[in-house]
């Protein structure tokens, strides 16, 4: 038994490694482009901009990629330059995803 344990075990080593070169043993994940086009924008309007605080409110429509209904909430923002500009009323279409455990806009489009 002793003799034939070194030859399984370099048997289940060879096809292990086949497995792996194919591709098999682990799911593909989609790529950052993939994923982009993947997050539809939304529709929201601006209800408050914190510039200090780096937040926004917006009334928005689903956010399907967050599995989020249709609300008016707070969100953060990946990059405060997005605020800029922006007054109560304007009407946006935005991406969010969920950064550090925050609901976070990553991308903003004005009057759209």
């Amino acid at each position: 038994m002793k003799s034939q344990l070194p030859v399984a075990v370099l048997a289940l080593a060879a096809f292990s490694t086949s497995v792996s070169a194919q591709g098999i043993s682990s799911p593909m994940r989609p790529s950052a482009a993939a994923s982009a086009t993947a997050m539809p924008l939304v529709d929201g309007e601006v209800r408050k901009v914190d510039l200090e605080q780096g937040l926004i409110v917006l009334r928005h429509g689903d956010i399907p990629n967050l599995a989020m209904p249709a609300m008016t909430m707070g969100f953060d923002v990946a990059d405060r330059k997005m605020l800029a500009g922006l007054k109560v009323g304007d009407k946006v279409r935005f991406q969010a995803e969920m950064l550090k455990g925050k609901a976070t806009v990553t991308e903003l489009v004005v009057g759209k």
